[in-house]
């Protein structure tokens, strides 16, 4: 278990460089965990995604320092001028209009493809591109609990950061934090800093975690209720949300 999530820690500092964070928006997500270490889990609704591979290049590996060890100047790429004498020149604000078009033309293909990644993988039921970064989920799964749940992660679509993380705990304790699902996620910054205000102020969502296991702790301040299937826990998740939802249950060894 613990493995696992160190390897999946590791591929994600691996894709910063061209990965995007992606956080909730409106959403409803749900998560049953039962006794016997049986489990669902669905979300719906918004994710918004940011590219945090912009500007990082900057930030890593060089500084304003252009000279080497020895005082020497550090040597810079150099660049082919290329002339196009048949074209007629273009003003500055055609020629910024034309690279502000390719980028959204690129911006958006690359959305496109993070959308059918998503598609390809288990679980996804439909995975649109809505634009303006702004992709409309509808994600189911089951299994059993014999390692590590995250939610979401793909190596496709470069994903970083999931929004849920399911831990085993020795032999019969499971944990459930939401990260994702909390202003401690810190949406309005990326990992390498860059704010999102947009992403930061969007989240809206309710998640709720039902089980028939033993609670042994969570921290929802109304405490859980109890329902024929068991006990059910409901988070109403805003941008005020400081806490991540967390929850210890006690299941079958």
């Amino acid at each position: 278990m613990t493995n696992f999530l160190r390897a999946a820690g590791v591929l994600a500092v691996s894709l910063l460089l061209s990965a995007c964070l992606i956080t909730p928006g409106k959403f409803e997500s749900t998560l049953d965990i039962r006794a016997d270490r049986s489990f669902a889990f669905t979300y719906k609704g918004e994710i918004l995604a940011s590219d945090i591979g912009n500007g990082l290049g900057e930030g890593l590996g060089s500084d304003s320092d252009d000279s080497l060890d020895d005082g020497t100047a550090k040597e810079q790429p150099s660049v082919l001028p290329i002339a196009i004498t048949d074209a007629p020149k273009k003003g500055a604000d055609e020629e910024q209009f034309d690279a502000d078009s390719d980028a959204d033309q690129s911006d958006d293909a690359r959305m496109q493809g993070i959308a059918a990644a998503l598609m390809k993988e288990k679980g996804f039921r439909s995975a649109r591109y809505m634009g303006d970064n702004r992709f409309e989920i509808d994600y189911a799964i089951s299994g059993r609990l014999t390692h590590s749940f995250l939610f979401p992660f793909n190596s496709d679509a470069q994903i970083v950061l999931p929004f849920v993380v399911v831990e085993l705990r020795g032999d019969d304790r499971v944990r459930m934090k939401a990260p994702g699902y909390s202003s401690s996620y810190d949406k309005s910054k990326g990992p390498m800093g860059g704010s999102s205000d947009k992403a930061a102020q969007a989240l809206d969502g309710v998640f709720t975690l039902t089980t028939d296991a033993e609670i042994v702790a969570q921290n929802q301040e109304d405490g859980a209720q109890t329902t024929p299937q068991g006990k059910r826990i409901v988070w109403k998740v805003t941008s005020f949300t400081s806490e991540a939802p967390t929850a210890t249950l006690r299941v079958k060894p």
